[in-house]
């Protein structure tokens, strides 16, 4: 082989989720905090997203977890999320995948009941306890980034479905909450490709009248996606997150989960101490505990742990022949959507 460029992957689920874990091959990315290189692979240089999260060496249902050395000198790892659309600074399935692999691997050395691995993420640190037996993470249990609610009873006009009703929320990235029974629609496996296309529709018009931004990171701004909720009969938050090109998120979703915690608790329907459990189309959970406030800028927030289970089910080595015609990729509708 000649490749001119080469990297390996611990490939991972949450829930369902993947989450390709680059191990190594990846030189650190430009900045000097995590913010800022999120910044530069969304602003200068997205070579290696491109590469990466479009065919022929991706599919549309794979996110890849980059952990450059951590910036803050209290983390472990540093972590951002490469997906189709750009860098995101957080996501709570793909840290559980990291940990996982981190500690599954011997990347960082395990140690029962209990290991702690901090992350250093563009939303802030973000520490992850994984419970661990018999050489196996049995669960991962995350303090996400401080969560709040940014515009309630949002309102969008709709040429389809109406005034859509939302609220923008950050739990790591931004969300725009929505009640999927107002797109005529539910939560099931059946509806996946109506959801997600109707998903990036949505977040298109919420996005262009909305310019929102993190009040403490301003590298953290924009709508990322929207999630559709409804409840379950035993009380349990169902969601879907729906993600660029368009595609539904198999997992429960950890931030925005903690979008949903944040809302939760603004509205007063949980006090500290409380959880919940969400649950994706595909019926994997995630427990989440709402464990105190916190004031973020001009807003009063939410601090939330959130648990999952992640499984390892592969490895791999990606290269780039130089002859390759496809060296930044391509995506289809055909499988894609959008």
């Amino acid at each position: 082989m000649r490749w001119k460029r080469t990297l390996q992957t611990v490939d991972v689920h949450c829930a369902g989720e993947i989450g390709r874990v680059v191990t190594g091959g990846v030189l650190d990315i430009p900045g000097d905090t995590m913010a800022a290189k999120l910044a530069y692979i969304n602003e200068v240089d997205d070579g290696l997203r491109r590469w990466l999260c479009s065919e022929p060496r991706a599919a549309a249902n794979h996110s890849f977890v980059l952990i450059p050395p951590a910036c803050h000198p209290d983390a472990d790892f540093g972590m951002m999320v490469l997906q189709k659309d750009q860098a995101h600074a957080m996501s709570g399935s793909n840290s559980m995948c990291a940990v996982t692999a981190i500690l599954e691997t011997g990347m960082m050395e395990m140690a029962e009941p209990e290991t702690v691995v901090t992350l250093d993420t563009a939303a802030g640190l973000v520490k992850a306890t994984a419970t661990c037996k018999d050489g196996k993470v049995t669960g991962v249990s995350l303090d996400m980034p401080p969560s709040f609610v940014a515009i309630a009873d949002g309102e969008v006009d709709t040429p389809e479905w109406g005034r859509v009703k939302y609220d923008l929320c950050y739990g790591g990235v931004f969300y725009a909450l929505v009640d999927v029974d107002q797109i005529g629609s539910n939560i099931a496996p059946k509806n996946a490709r109506e959801l997600a296309e109707r998903g990036v529709v949505l977040r298109d018009m919420i996005a262009a009248q909305t310019d929102i931004a993190h009040p403490e990171i301003p590298e953290v701004h924009g709508l990322a996606y929207v999630m559709f909720r409804s409840r379950d009969e035993d009380g349990a938050v169902r969601t879907c997150t729906t993600l660029k090109p368009a595609r539904a998120d198999r997992s429960p979703c950890g931030t925005g989960t903690n979008s949903t915690m944040a809302l939760l608790h603004a509205k007063g329907e949980i006090t500290t101490g409380e959880k919940i459990t969400t649950r994706s189309i595909i019926n994997g959970e995630f427990s989440a505990e709402l464990i105190g406030e916190a004031q973020i800028g001009p807003y009063q927030g939410s601090r939330v742990r959130v648990t999952g289970q992640c499984w390892i089910y592969g490895m791999s080595q990606i290269g780039l022949d130089p002859s390759d015609p496809f060296p930044s990729g391509f995506i289809l509708s055909d499988t894609w959507g959008g």
